[in-house]
C-alpha cells in the first residue's frame, strides 16, 4: 500500500527543486516568511528546554526536527479558522499567533497559559491522546452549518492513530463533509514505541481509504510541500468536499519530554542520516539567491529579544496554584474531588 502514497516533496535535501508544480508561486516574501518563523520557533523550543534544566519551567515536550512541518501548516491557515493542538504543537499555535508568554506559561502550569489571543480560534493543547479530532470535526461542523468559510486542522502524532477518537473524529467529518484538514506528524515514535510496533498499517495517510476521503504523503521536513500540501487540503475544505488526512513524515530530534531518556529506546545512530529542515530551506536559500546575511542576523536579534522579553513576562507570574487542578476541571465539584482538595489543603496547613 505505501507505493500507493509516495512521499511528496517539492525540494530535495540539497535544496534543490524535485517538483516544480510550486515553482512559480515560491517568492522572496513565502521564502522569507517560512525562515522567519521556522527559526523564531526553533530559538523559543531551545530556550524552553533550557529553562527547564535551570528549574524555571516544568516539564516541557520538545519539537525541534518538527519545524517545517508545524509552520508550513500553520502558515496555511486563514485568521478565522481553528486549530486544535496536541502538547507539542507549540511551534504552530505562535505561528498562527499565540503569544510566547502565554505558551511559557502553559509549561508553568498556569491556567493562563491556555488563553488563546481574541482574534485567533486556538483550543487549549490536548494532552490526552487523539481528544482533539472530534472537537477539531465539531467546530468544523459548526462553521459548516453557520455558512462560513472557516476550516479547522487537528495536530497529532503516529500514536494518536491508535485511538478511537482518531477514527470516530474522522469518521464524523467524512460523513458530513465538514472542513477540517487531519494533519498528522509521523516522527516514527509514540514515546518510546516506534511506529512499526503500535500499527501494522505502512503508512498512516492509507487509513483514509477507510472514510472515503483523500489521504496525502508528504516530507515533513520540506517545509514547501507542508505548505502548499496543506493550503491545498484547506481550499478542497472550503469548497464544500470535506476532510482531508495528511500524513508529513518528519522526526522528533530529542527527547519525547524533558523527563525522558530517548537514548533508552532509539538507537544513537538513528534520525542521523535525516537532512534538518531548517538546514533544508537555508540550503534552497543559498541555491537560488534568497540567502541574505544581515537580514537573517536581523531576525535573530529580534527572535532573542522577543522570547527574553516573554521569559521576563512570564517570571513576573506568581507559581502556579494548585488549587487550579480542583477547582477548573468540572462545573460543579463532584464529592470525591472536593474530599481530595479538602485533604491537600489540610495537608498544606500541617507543613
Amino acid at each position: 500500500m505505501d507505493e500507493n502514497y509516495p512521499i511528496k516533496r517539492i525540494i530535495d535535501d540539497h535544496g534543490h527543486f524535485v517538483d516544480s508544480t510550486f515553482e512559480n508561486e515560491i517568492d522572496e516574501k513565502l521564502v522569507k516568511e517560512l525562515y522567519y518563523h521556522m527559526l523564531r520557533v526553533r530559538t523559543f523550543d531551545r530556550k524552553a528546554i533550557n529553562l527547564q534544566r535551570q528549574g524555571r519551567l516544568g516539564t516541557y515536550a520538545p519539537f525541534e526536527g518538527q519545524e517545517a512541518a508545524q509552520v508550513g501548516s500553520a502558515l496555511a491557515l486563514q485568521p478565522d479558522d481553528w486549530v486544535f493542538p496536541t502538547y507539542r504543537d507549540h511551534g504552530a499555535t505562535i505561528t498562527f499567533g499565540k503569544s510566547m508568554t502565554r505558551t511559557f506559561l502553559y509549561w508553568n502550569g498556569r491556567v493562563e497559559g491556555c488563553v488563546a489571543p481574541p482574534d485567533r480560534n486556538i483550543f487549549p493543547p490536548a494532552v490526552p491522546i487523539a481528544t482533539q479530532l472530534p472537537h477539531a470535526a465539531g467546530a468544523a461542523w459548526a462553521e459548516k452549518l453557520k455558512g462560513t468559510q472557516n476550516a479547522s486542522i487537528a495536530y497529532f502524532g503516529d500514536g494518536a492513530t491508535s485511538e478511537g477518537d482518531f477514527h470516530e473524529g474522522i469518521n464524523f467529518a467524512s460523513v458530513f463533509k465538514v472542513p477540517v484538514v487531519f494533519f498528522n506528524q509521523n516522527n516514527g515514535y509514540a514515546i518510546s514505541v516506534p511506529i512499526e510496533k503500535q500499527m501494522n498499517s505502512k503508512t498512516v495517510a492509507q487509513k483514509a481509504v477507510a472514510y472515503g476521503i483523500p489521504g496525502v504523503r508528504i516530507d515533513g521536513n520540506d517545509c514547501f510541500a507542508v505548505y502548499f500540501e496543506t493550503k491545498q487540503a484547506f481550499n478542497h475544505a472550503r469548497a464544500g468536499h470535506g476532510p482531508t488526512l495528511i500524513e508529513a513524515v518528519t522526526w522528533r530530534k530529542g527527547a519525547h519530554t524533558t523527563a525522558d531518556d530517548p537514548s533508552k529506546y532509539r538507537p544513537e545512530t538513528q534520525g542521523k542520516d535525516i537532512v534538518d529542515p531548517m538546514t533544508r530551506l537555508e540550503l534552497f536559500m543559498k541555491n537560488y539567491g534568497y540567502w541574505d546575511e544581515q537580514w537573517i542576523e536581523e531576525v535573530k536579534e529580534k527572535t532573542a529579544n522577543e522570547i527574553d522579553l516573554a521569559v521576563e513576562e512570564m517570571e513576573k507570574y506568581p507559581a502556579s496554584n494548585v488549587e487550579d487542578v480542583f477547582d477548573h476541571v468540572f462545573a460543579e465539584m463532584p464529592p470525591q474531588l472536593a474530599e481530595q482538595k479538602e485533604s491537600y489543603l489540610a495537608h498544606l496547613e500541617r507543613r
